[in-house]
């Protein structure tokens, strides 16, 4: 009788998580049937997603009590699914609020939970930890640190090392020679990030940033990195910047391209600025949320840095502009005193070379695909030496 796993992905890093783990499951364990909720990635891997991650990208307080009807639908739809398929396995890929709520009605069906992505325990609500302990049964975690805090509590835990690592390389073609630029050609990146509202948050201080670079250094051109799901009109429509010399690049292998190759990026906090921190790119990074989410995060948030490259780096490796912080005025006086400074632009590179070593070795989509197999043959994760009987 074929095995059914259940895949939850909220967010587009997710869904390239989520699709990194079925191909190395279906390696392992061919014949298997896949099923959840994801993006493309996780479509072209084989899994038969019931919602796109299209429909969960929200972020912040407001945000989410607007869409908040629209997500207890979405919500109410997966659990129909899990009632209706009873899968051998549900794997919940970060999307922590949404996939908490949904590994514990799993946990009242009997089925089996692999969470992976650990939420940020070290940062703000550590008391998540119990219903982390009634609902999960085994936690696969992308840092060393957070092993100890799921052990203390006695939950199940494997690191599994971080699978950007991996993913992340310098494309084979340069971006300039991409976009048909002269080598000398001096590029500014800007990543507004992926999601509905951080998009309207951050695309218009971005092309107000542009402008006010683009006054004083006319020779810099601007390169955007779209995420999944997010058009040239679609930001043309929250903020047009047809005066200035702009570019629209998408898909991983461009972003990467871009970040390997620019003379400096405007990064909004997230997952990018690791990926960007192991291509050891230049970067401001910058985060704006709405004043209700601030009020709340700069309450409960126990971190000196917000960024994840700073925050695996240990120490401020790049700025951070949090907020009120995040104005085009500052960032582009900062931005153009970097891009008139080669010694700092390199300085800031050298610092980067930290990042790949502390989040080590690659290979983490076998070691959770090896984890999701230990819980479908056995119902727990084996010993290390039951592991290599295997």
């Amino acid at each position: 009788m074929t095995q059914h796993v259940v895949i939850c992905a909220g967010e587009s890093s997710g869904d390239a998580l989520g699709a990194g783990l079925v191909h190395e499951l279906s390696a392992l364990e061919p014949g298997l049937r896949y099923s959840g909720m994801g993006g493309t990635q996780m479509r072209a891997a084989g899994v038969d997603t019931l919602i796109d991650v299209a429909e969960l990208a929200v972020v912040g307080l407001v945000d989410v009590l607007v869409n908040y009807p629209r997500l207890r639908r979405l919500f109410r739809r997966m659990c129909r699914h899990l009632e209706t398929q009873r899968p051998d396995l549900l794997v919940l890929v970060d999307y922590v609020e949404f996939n908490l709520r949904l590994a514990a009605h799993a946990r009242r069906l009997g089925i089996r939970v692999l969470f992976y992505v650990s939420p940020q325990l070290w940062a703000w609500r550590s008391g998540r930890i119990k219903r982390i302990r009634h609902s999960v049964d085994a936690m696969a975690v992308l840092f060393p640190f957070e092993t100890a805090v799921y052990e203390k509590a006695g939950v199940a835990v494997r690191y599994v090392g971080n699978p950007l690592v991996d993913r992340v390389r310098p494309a084979d073609k340069p971006i300039r020679e991409t976009l048909g630029l002269p080598p000398a050609t001096r590029l500014l990146g800007l990543l507004p990030g992926s999601r509905s509202g951080e998009l309207k948050r951050h695309w218009p201080m971005l092309v107000a940033t542009a402008r006010h670079v683009h006054a004083t250094h006319p020779d810099v051109r601007f390169v955007v990195s779209m995420a999944p799901g997010v058009t040239a009109d679609r930001l043309t429509d929250l903020a047009a910047g047809d005066d200035l010399p702009l570019q629209f690049v998408e898909g991983e292998v461009a972003t990467h391209s871009l970040m390997a190759g620019a003379d400096l990026l405007l990064i909004a906090s997230g997952t990018a600025t690791l990926e960007a921190g192991l291509l050891q790119a230049p970067m401001l990074v910058f985060y704006r949320m709405g004043a209700l989410s601030h009020a709340v995060f700069s309450r409960l948030v126990r971190l000196e840095n917000i960024a994840l490259v700073n925050i695996v780096g240990e120490e401020r490796l790049v700025p951070e502009y949090l907020q009120h912080d995040a104005t085009p005025d500052r960032l582009a006086r900062d931005a153009a005193d970097l891009l008139d400074d080669r010694d700092r632009l390199e300085a800031m590179r050298e610092r980067l070379a930290h990042v790949r070593e502390r989040l080590g070795e690659g290979g983490a989509d076998r070691r959770v695909a090896e984890m999701a197999q230990e819980l479908l043959h056995y119902g727990h994760l084996r010993s290390s030496d039951h592991r290599e009987a295997m």
